[in-house]
C-alpha cells in the first residue's frame, strides 16, 4: 500500500526543503519514494505544496481527492485549502499559525475565523505551536524543520541519521539551528 503525506504552506516557509529532507530520508530508510511539488506564487506568499508518496513500489506521486494519509500544514488557511485531499481516516499537522494572504491585507477578503473549530470538527488535526517554538530557538525560519521532527518520530524513521540529511542539503550558516529544530519537533512534540 502506498502512503502518500501533503506539506503545505505558503511561499518563503520552506514546504519544498522540508519536502526533499521527508523524500531523501524515506529513500534512506528503503522506500520507493516519489515526489512532486507545485509552487504557485510561492516567492509572493502564495500557496506552495510537496506531495510524498512511498512504498515498496510507487507508480505516481499525484495525490488524488481523499488520498492524503497525512497532510502537514505551515499555515492554518492552507490546511484548509488542502483538506479536500485527506483521507477520512488521515491525520493533519497543523502549525497553529496565521498568515494573512494578500487578498486579506488588501482588504478584498476576510480571513476566516475559528479555523481551528471548523478544522477540528471534520478532521483528526493537532494544532502546533511550531512558530512559537522556532521563535524560542532563535529562528523562526526553522519551524518547517520542528514539524518535520515531529512528523519523522511520528512515521518512525529513527533509524535515519537526520543530522547528515540536514548537513547535506541546508545552507551551512543554517545546518546547526535546523538540527536543533529537528531534535526540538522530535523530542518534545508528540502526535
Amino acid at each position: 500500500m502506498t502512503n502518500r503525506i501533503m506539506i503545505v504552506g505558503v511561499g518563503g516557509q520552506g514546504t519544498i526543503l522540508c519536502g526533499k529532507l521527508l523524500t531523501i530520508a524515506l529513500m534512506k530508510a528503503g522506500y520507493d519514494v516519489k515526489m512532486t511539488e507545485i509552487h504557485g506564487m510561492s516567492q509572493r506568499g502564495g500557496s506552495v505544496s510537496s506531495e510524498i508518496s512511498y512504498s515498496d513500489k510507487v507508480y505516481s506521486p499525484v495525490t488524488e481527492t481523499g488520498g492524503a494519509d497525512i497532510i502537514v500544514a505551515f499555515e492554518k488557511l492552507e490546511a484548509l485549502r488542502y483538506s479536500d485531499n485527506l483521507k477520512p481516516s488521515g491525520k493533519m499537522i497543523i502549525n497553529d499559525h496565521v498568515m494573512y494572504p494578500a487578498s486579506v491585507l488588501s482588504a478584498k477578503a476576510d480571513y476566516p475565523e475559528d479555523l481551528n473549530s471548523r478544522i477540528s470538527e471534520k478532521f483528526n488535526a493537532s494544532f502546533l505551536k511550531a512558530s512559537e517554538a522556532a521563535k524560542e530557538l532563535g529562528n523562526t525560519k526553522v519551524m518547517n524543520i520542528i514539524l518535520l521532527g515531529a512528523l519523522a518520530k511520528a512515521l518512525d524513521l529513527d533509524g535515519v541519521n537526520w543530522d547528515e540529511i540536514i548537513e547535506e542539503n541546508v545552507k551551512a550558516n543554517f545546518v546547526e539551528i535546523n538540527k536543533k529544530a529537528f531534535r526540538y519537533g522530535h523530542d518534545n512534540i508528540n502526535l
